[in-house]
């Protein structure tokens, strides 16, 4: 077993504060790979961090040998990725181990084979998951994808075989459509993930966003963390994620559960990872993909468990077996999380980069409240990145007190100087629709977007 003294946090931002959180009650010494951009962030006072290159991802948190070369460099035998960046890639995974540092994460083969969505489904669907019906492999042009739509009914899904975050996607909603959208999502996908290749799914309209938080260990020990409900989105981008989703059914949640463990077992996937689901109108959750790393709203899980999530990736990676069974993992009451961004939802969600001139949380310092951020009063927001600025979680005992304590604590939350999209959350929060349960991936309730 591994005893890591040194861990490099190959990420920004509240990401890379979240991590360093961690790191210090395992008495682990974090070292930040920062861009120019971010080298006098607060969460950086009194670290240890190495410039990586210039503001431009491609040149810093994109670097792959420039990250690997710093975390050699300062002696650091393990580095965790985070979520996002370089995350996810195969790649980099096998280069961390090819200079003998520890990546926290699933091994590099089966995170190729994930990253390649075909192979996947079929490897959860022989583990029992339930698929979207859809192409048989990857598409060979438009005229294969018009048949294979044809077959299973219009409207339908074009998606990126190596994509993600709503990238390479388009809806197809008749035949004289197809032409046009296969070759602007071939397009988009070469362009974000140089793989052109598409699949196509049937396209579940009205449905919910449902995910399952998973964790293994080396030894093929395989436990669930209950499931999230992600179903407020805007333009396939997440605002809102909640635990339990209560829309489930306590026979399909089960059923459902206990697949993902199977599936999760049978592909030897090592760490913490995320399988996704579509709820369908007849109430069946659809495997849509697993995603080989922690997601933005793994708080909302460890509210409900009080188990951290990155602890566990950073002792599995270390060896360790899990130190808790099924039977052993409590899912306590409702936890929901709100992503707070430096945009300006009244005018279309434009970005607002800027100096936070005041910044203070007020009630969201409430017991059941969590806040995750990297930011304070005099922060510039840079213009390079993603618009996150801070995440807020709430627990109760039931969805309504969940929700009313994440609504008094943003309320309470101040942040001058640029906008963000706490109007939004709390128009949300107050709505009929989405209090009552009555929406789905399509709008976001309570808010004309």
């Amino acid at each position: 077993m591994k005893r890591f003294r040194r861990l490099f946090i190959a990420n920004r931002g509240e990401v890379a504060a979240r991590i360093a959180g961690t790191c210090d009650q395992l008495g682990v010494t974090p070292v930040f790979g920062v861009s120019e951009a971010d080298r006098d962030a607060p969460y950086l006072r009194g670290r240890e961090s190495i410039v990586l290159g210039a503001a431009r991802s491609s040149e810093s948190y994109l670097a792959r040998e420039r990250i690997i070369q710093a975390a050699v460099q300062t002696r650091c035998s393990a580095l965790h990725p985070g979520w996002g960046f370089l995350a996810e890639d195969p790649l980099f995974a096998s280069l961390c181990e090819a200079h003998g540092v520890t990546f926290i994460g699933p091994p590099a083969a089966v995170m190729q084979k994930l990253g390649r969505k075909t192979p996947a489904k079929a490897s959860m669907a022989a583990a029992g998951l339930k698929l979207i019906p859809g192409s048989d492999g990857v598409l060979h042009g438009a005229e294969h994808a018009r048949d294979v739509a044809n077959a299973i009914g219009f409207p339908v899904l074009l998606k990126a075989e190596s994509g993600g975050g709503g990238r390479g996607m388009r809806i197809v909603r008749e035949a004289s459509e197809m032409r046009a959208a296969y070759e602007s999502a071939q397009s988009e996908s070469l362009a974000c993930f140089a793989d052109g290749r598409l699949y196509l799914e049937k396209l579940i309209e009205g449905g919910r966003h449902i995910e399952i938080q998973l964790l293994a260990d080396q030894y093929g020990e395989v436990v669930h963390l209950g499931e999230r409900d992600c179903s407020v989105q805007r333009k396939h981008q997440k605002l809102i994620e909640e635990s339990p989703a209560t829309v489930l059914s306590e026979a399909e949640r089960e059923q459902t559960l206990a697949a993902a463990v199977r599936a999760t077992s049978a592909i030897g996937y090592v760490g913490a990872g995320t399988m996704e689901f579509l709820l369908d109108e007849h109430g069946e959750l659809r495997f849509m993909e697993m995603n080989a790393r922690l997601q933005v709203e793994h708080p909302v899980s460890e509210m409900r468990t009080g188990i951290d999530l990155v602890e566990a990736q950073i002792r599995i990676a270390g060896g360790e077996r899990l130190w808790f069974s099924q039977d052993e993992i409590g899912l306590r009451g409702h936890a929901i999380e709100c992503r707070i961004n430096a945009e300006d939802p009244s005018s279309g969600f434009a970005p607002s980069p800027g100096v936070i001139a005041r910044w203070e949380l007020g009630l969201a310092e409430d017991e059941h409240v969590r806040v995750d951020t990297h930011v304070e009063s005099g922060y510039e927001v840079p213009p390079h990145y993603d618009s996150l600025i801070c995440k807020v979680i709430a627990w109760g005992e039931n969805r309504d007190a969940a929700c009313d304590r994440l609504a008094g604590a943003l309320k309470s939350l101040r942040c001058d100087g640029i906008s963000t999209t706490i109007p939004m959350h709390l128009a949300v929060l107050r709505s009929e629709e989405f209090r009552a349960n009555r929406y789905d991936t399509r709008a976001v309730p309570g808010w004309e977007s």
